[in-house]
């Protein structure tokens, strides 16, 4: 039995890196060609000179709520053009676009004709599952497209689908001890409680075995508690943007990078790329021809992990999801973004990395920004007072300012930190 589902996942690290940048300016070129979001967006760019990492991390960042005020912008009556996927779809309505789908917001999203469009057979494969088995898809069938996602992955492999869905506890018991499947897929809470419905209606589900879970956290306790009636369960991190991002394998050491995207982890706010093994947000450039999205932020916190998957897949690994990057909060009446944090922090070449923290009760607030700092050991007066002026004149507030040696920072994503009493 192959234990790989293509040779593109036992690539040396070189040889991806090489077959990603030479398809990166192509992409870009397409984008601006095929999409009229990006032809703005990157107006002026020479897709040809987006040929590596640091000239992909020159381009600007777009990000899942400027998506959305195009979408709304486009599609408002009598005022937009009438796109309802705010310029950044290359496809149209007809035979190359079978389907379109909601999320939350409300964000449309295309679905192509592409085999396997959102990539997710990789995930599945390292699931444990294969050609010819039957799985029990328990995601949602309506508005939102991870039904679709999963069975059209699952049909790419070369699997039947039930199109379970979600909802009617009872039946989807009865489906699975009927029909025995070989392992579901849909949520893992949902795995959960259809569990613990045959379990109280006394019926047995020998047949399931293995799980792929998206959607929502999938913690130790429950993959255990999984394990204990027999189900592997293995997550995978995907959007409706931008379909798969990274999946687990057997190893359980992060997630492994799907092999049509670009990552990047970005500080939260800005565009700028962090060092491996810091946390930031995770910023996607997919190679979909249909859906360009350059340089996506998704909003999500992860980290890159050092070396390679024991499996013996060579991609990069993600830490898995590890938090929300916007962390725009509210101090005494005015919106602070982390987008300002960082626009602090570099009008000043000793900060390396700078961390805002609001204490204090709520209307009472007290702002204090910590910051990472080299070389002002004698000068941190100065260089506290110099900062403390930047402070108000980019948030319009006052607040203390408190030097750290580098390195003493939480590693944790966060720019700005709440932890004000709500009592």
């Amino acid at each position: 039995m192959r234990r790989f589902y293509d040779t593109q996942e036992i690539r040396s690290p070189a040889e991806r890196e090489a077959a990603l940048m030479a398809a990166l300016p192509k992409q870009v070129a397409h984008a601006q060609s095929a999409s009229p979001a990006f032809a703005q967006l990157l107006a002026g760019m020479d897709a040809g000179s987006v040929n590596s990492r640091d000239a992909l991390a020159r381009l600007p960042v777009t990000r899942k709520h400027e998506l959305l005020e195009r979408q709304k912008k486009e599609r408002a009556p009598g005022k937009g053009n009438g796109d309802v996927f705010g310029g950044f779809s290359a496809i149209r309505w007809g035979a190359q676009t079978p389907r379109v789908f909601a999320s939350p917001g409300t964000i449309y999203e295309p679905e192509g004709t592409a085999r396997d469009y959102w990539r997710v057979a990789r995930a599945i494969f390292a699931a444990g599952f294969r050609t010819g088995e039957l799985i029990h898809n328990s995601f949602s069938y309506h508005f939102v497209p991870a039904g679709s996602m999963m069975e059209t992955g699952a049909h790419a492999l070369g699997c039947t689908v039930f199109a379970g869905g979600t909802g009617q506890t009872e039946q989807q018991v009865q489906a699975m001890a009927e029909l025995r499947p070989a392992g579901y897929i849909g949520t893992p809470s949902f795995l959960k409680i259809i569990m613990e419905k045959a379990a109280d209606m006394g019926v047995a589900l020998p047949s399931v075995t293995k799980a792929l879970v998206s959607g929502e956290a999938f913690p130790p306790s429950l993959r255990d508690w999984l394990a204990e009636r027999g189900i592997q369960g293995y997550q995978c991190y995907a959007t409706a943007d931008l379909g798969l991002i990274a999946y687990e394998t057997e190893a359980r050491e992060g997630l492994v990078l799907d092999e049509g995207v670009i990552l990047e982890i970005v500080r939260p706010g800005t565009g700028d790329p962090v060092p491996e093994g810091e946390v930031g947000e995770v910023v996607i450039t997919t190679l979909n021809p249909d859906y360009p999205l350059i340089r996506f932020g998704t909003g999500d916190l992860s980290a890159v992990l050092p070396g390679s998957c024991p499996t013996g897949r060579t991609n990069t690994r993600i830490k898995g999801w590890m938090g929300r990057a916007d962390q725009t909060t509210k101090i005494r009446g005015m919106f602070v973004h982390p987008g300002q944090v960082a626009d602090i922090a570099r009008r000043f070449p000793e900060v390396l990395r700078a961390r805002l923290v609001v204490s204090g009760e709520m209307a009472s607030d007290l702002m204090t920004l910590k910051v990472e700092a080299q070389g002002f050991q004698g000068g941190g007066a100065d260089l506290q007072a110099r900062i403390g002026e930047a402070i108000r004149d980019v948030t319009k507030l006052r607040g203390d300012v408190e030097l750290h040696a580098p390195g003493t920072l939480p590693n944790d994503g966060k720019v700005i930190e709440d932890a004000r009493s709500y009592k």
